[in-house]
């Protein structure tokens, strides 16, 4: 791994001093930089969990990716340099209250003086870091975060207006990647699976977060998340949002979109 390439995709210029400050600058520059998306399930782009493939196509063709691709080269970077990283599986919340199945999602561990919650791989949730065995709040910004336990799992919630919410469920047994090999495989062709129903490309901005969801552009900003809503009609406006809001430009074409565009 070239860890100035990958430190430069992140546009992150800081200290690669192995402590607890760096690990959160570095969770923060990769959720800025690196967008998560699942355009490879809908051009024909097979996803490879390696991380070989996985920096080619996040650092060399300045692409995101979803969960299993953002936090798993993200853990080779965290080990090049030097910190100690585990890879961890989670099940989604679902909105019955139940949980998807292991593997469902990648998450990380660090592990420093105290053990951290890390994740670049999820879409909308904590920015920082989170200290994996504090049951307090734990508050960023206007965002507030709680990790309680529930029989063997931990559970991330996020307060929403005045109701905590699961995001996920995970226990501490680490992982490597032929683990989540299955799952990866579900979610790039099961019609069962959400990321094959729909287009997604999105990551946090200074003050909120911008997001391609199928044909419309979403931001969010300031204390208030103040939303503003863009619905694109063509391929051409589509590509367009892709580059200038993201950096990606696709090798192959986004087939989904042609039940947008009227070309289906």
């Amino acid at each position: 791994m070239n860890i100035d390439a990958y430190l430069a995709r992140i546009n992150y210029n800081g200290s690669r001093e192995v402590n607890a400050e760096t690990l959160r600058a570095l969770q923060l520059a990769h959720l800025m930089s690196v967008p998560f998306e699942n355009l490879s399930i809908h051009s024909g782009e097979p996803i490879v969990l390696n991380e070989d493939a996985l920096y080619t196509k996040i650092v060399d063709q300045r692409r995101g990716g979803f969960c299993y691709e953002c936090n798993g080269l993200f853990a080779g970077l965290l080990r090049a340099l030097g910190f100690e990283v585990a890879m961890l599986a989670a099940g989604v919340a679902r909105p019955d209250g139940s949980f998807g199945p292991i593997f469902d999602h990648m998450a990380l561990m660090v592990t420093l003086n105290e053990r951290w919650l890390v994740d670049v791989g999820f879409g909308e949730s904590f920015l920082e870091p989170l200290l994996l065995d504090m049951r307090a709040d734990q508050q960023q910004g206007t965002q507030s975060f709680r990790l309680a336990h529930q029989d063997d799992h931990l559970v991330l919630m996020r307060r929403n207006s005045e109701d905590w919410q699961p995001q996920y469920r995970f226990t501490l047994q680490p992982y490597t990647f032929p683990d989540y090999e299955e799952m990866c495989r579900f979610h790039q062709t099961s019609p069962d699976s959400h990321f094959t129903k729909s287009l997604i490309c999105s990551r946090a901005t200074e003050d909120g977060r911008m997001t391609l969801s199928d044909m419309r552009f979403i931001t969010t900003s300031g204390p208030q998340r103040l939303r503003d809503e863009q619905t694109l009609s063509t391929r051409e406006e589509y590509d367009r949002v892709l580059h200038d809001q993201f950096g990606v430009v696709m090798k192959n074409p986004v087939r989904f979109l042609n039940y947008f565009c009227g070309t289906h």
